[in-house]
């Protein structure tokens, strides 16, 4: 009998991954992705399944999430095959190689902090390193289109359709056969809005015998898209017409994509104010020119904007900031800049001294573009939280 294990994103939100063991001894991983925020240490934990039993890895979409610990699962032996799409791969690599160079500054810091005390043997090693990433992306691979479906070993077939989640993102329909009756089991990963920003709506399975479904927002109900634009809007236009700023801590994909159409669409109709408008995050410049690469995949919207003048996101007020001199220059404007740096749980990295040199003034707004998991800063902030004490 099939058997689905959840060793992530069941009771909690983050760190998806789920075991699919066929009648046939086939075994299917969708996603292996870290934990974040409350549940961080679960990531150093040890693997409750041995990755070399696994023959296949499936991915439903590039973030961190559902993507972060993947190459853990090479380096404790996993050499089956990788089944996903040619976008979701790119900006799986980004994150991951991100992911690992972060974990490598971490330790290097505490290690010279641990060595002042000869507490070094308490230092942690990063989960994984840059090889490991790039070992993992050595393993044989197989690139689905959404809609195509492909057949792997003892007839077992998958179709991955869009998710509409971010770019790559899909739902997984995987068919097999269990005691001469054929099966089917959903894999949603996680699931888009409709809204012709970026991507165009997601798809909508039509069958299966078991669904596992993503459930982030299951207790509550959206508000209309619509109205969260209009405020976002109104944010933007009267924060520059008071000649102050603007800080989006945003999440690098897909969520930073949106906003920066927004407000290309903004300025393309004459309603942005004069102002110039930071992208402050490496990881989201290198994601942007990965969705440039993709755009039969983007929304009608982004089509149009690359017809029309060749660029997607680009426009006259928009600055890539690549460097950390770049970054800190940032704060010689004083009004009327939008900055968005790359960290939408306002869990590390520039989002930090910007805050701490433009916070402090009442006439500043911040907004929030994205789910704020427990454990991390920007929870503590949209749950009333003092944010001096973090960041003096």
């Amino acid at each position: 009998m099939a058997t689905v294990t959840s060793y992530g994103a069941a009771q909690v939100v983050t760190g998806s991954a789920h075991l699919l063991s066929l009648e046939n001894g086939t075994k299917l991983l969708i996603d292996f992705g870290m934990f974040q925020g409350e549940h961080e240490e679960k990531n150093a934990q040890p693997l409750e399944f041995d990755p070399k039993e696994v023959d296949y890895l499936l991915f439903t979409h590039a973030h961190l999430d559902h993507v972060g610990r993947a190459p853990l699962l090479f380096k404790y032996g996993f050499r089956g095959q990788i089944i996903v799409t040619k976008a979701t791969l790119d900006l799986a690599r980004i994150v991951m190689l991100d992911s690992a160079h972060l974990m490598e500054e971490s330790y290097h810091l505490h290690f010279k902090k641990a060595q002042r005390r000869s507490e070094e043997h308490k230092v942690k090693q990063p989960l994984y390193t840059p090889m490991n990433v790039e070992s993992l992306l050595t393993l044989k691979k197989k690139f689905v289109q959404y809609d195509k479906t492909i057949t792997l070993d003892k007839n077992i077939k998958v179709t991955f359709r869009n998710a509409g989640h971010i770019l790559g993102s899909v739902f997984i329909e995987i068919d097999f056969i269990e005691e001469g009756v054929e099966k089917r089991i959903v894999f949603s990963g996680d699931l888009g809005n409709k809204n012709d920003f970026v991507l165009p709506a997601p798809e909508h399975a039509k069958k299966a015998d078991a669904l596992y479904i993503e459930s982030t927002y299951g207790d509550r109900n959206h508000r209309d898209i619509q109205s969260s634009i209009t405020e976002f809007k109104k944010i933007i236009v009267d924060t520059l017409n008071n000649n102050a700023n603007v800080m989006i801590p945003s999440f690098a994909i897909e969520r930073t994509q949106e906003i920066l159409c927004l407000l290309k669409t903004m300025y393309l109709e004459g309603t942005l104010p004069s102002c110039r408008i930071f992208l402050d995050s490496p990881m989201a410049i290198r994601a942007t020119r990965v969705y440039n690469k993709h755009v039969d995949l983007l929304s009608k919207t982004c089509q149009m904007f690359e017809a029309e003048d060749g660029t997607i996101f680009d426009f006259e007020r928009l600055e890539f900031t690549t460097t950390p001199r770049a970054s800190k220059k940032i704060n010689e404007v004083t009004e009327r800049a939008i900055i968005i740096p790359g960290s939408g749980m306002w869990n590390g990295g520039r989002i930090l001294h910007h805050f701490k040199h433009r916070l402090w003034n009442k006439r500043n707004a911040v907004i929030f573009v994205g789910y704020q998991a427990k454990g991390t800063l920007g929870r503590e902030i949209v749950e009333g939280g003092k944010l001096h004490r973090t960041l003096s």
